[in-house]
């Protein structure tokens, strides 16, 4: 799909449900009256915050998971600042205003024999929940490796099991294997295709290890944005083709664009 050629829209979705998660975590599942626009994985909303005085700009927040058949669009919110507070803090029937969808998305293989990996660490498993589901859709079942501090900060995993195969990393061991995703085993198999999302010294890490592996790997890049239409500035990347808005040519790019493996 040509993503310039879909259709921006500022909407008043309606929240369904919202379930409290591991620690800081919510999940708010948000529906409209007519059928929702058309989303892709590794797009992002711009979310209006209102009755919150010290948060004057929209926040982006990572499409989770599009539910085609409710009519739903999910988002995972790290309630880490005053702004996604407010979001998580919203019931059932309370309105969230937001601009979708936006960015550039992933890109999704098209071979069925592609080995396609995804990781992802902290809130940065959200956008690779819905692309392991689109994934299956197509036949392509792909392999999960996340990463947490502990296991009971690990988000939706038994949702990612419904789509691939699920490998697990925690920092003191109290789930699958100890230690950084850059540590687990699965990387000694052959892949063909890494995408990744979550705190950027992982994602460099990754792109560093998918770099000197010769495997192509894109990265959903975390910069702080404010307008989500490349205006404001605020979210410039340096790259092998100079500056760039992350949130109009990103958020995902493919690491050969970036700095960060060389």
């Amino acid at each position: 799909m040509d993503i310039t050629a879909m259709k921006k829209e500022i909407l008043d979705l309606r929240v369904k449900s919202v379930e409290k998660m591991a620690g800081r975590y919510s999940l708010l599942k948000l529906t409209h009256d007519n059928q929702l626009p058309e989303m892709l994985p590794g797009q992002f909303v711009e979310v209006r915050v209102d009755d919150s005085p010290s948060t004057f700009l929209r926040r982006p927040i990572s499409i989770n998971f599009v539910d085609r058949e409710n009519n739903e669009l999910w988002l995972l919110v790290a309630a880490i600042g005053d702004g996604t507070r407010h979001i998580a803090a919203l019931k059932p029937g309370d309105t969230l205003n937001c601009v979708l969808p936006l960015g550039n998305g992933f890109t999704m293989p098209t071979d069925k024999a592609q080995r396609v990996l995804l990781v992802g660490g902290g809130v940065g498993v959200a956008p690779l929940l819905y692309m392991g589901a689109e994934m299956k859709e197509k036949g392509i079942e792909p392999t999960f490796l996340l990463g947490a501090r502990s296991a009971g900060d690990l988000l939706e995993t038994e949702l990612f099991e419904r789509y691939g195969r699920v490998c697990i990393t925690t920092e003191d061991g109290s789930r699958g294997e100890r230690g950084f995703v850059t540590n687990h085993t699965v990387l000694g198999e052959p892949f063909d295709m890494i995408a990744t999302c979550g705190p950027k010294p992982m994602m460099m890490a990754v792109a560093r290890y998918a770099y000197k592996a010769g495997v192509e790997c894109e990265a959903s890049l975390e910069n702080m944005m404010a307008c989500g239409l490349g205006a404001c500035l605020c979210c410039v990347e340096k790259t092998t083709e100079g500056n760039i808005c992350v949130c109009k040519e990103g958020p995902v790019l493919n690491i050969k664009k970036l700095l960060w493996h060389l």
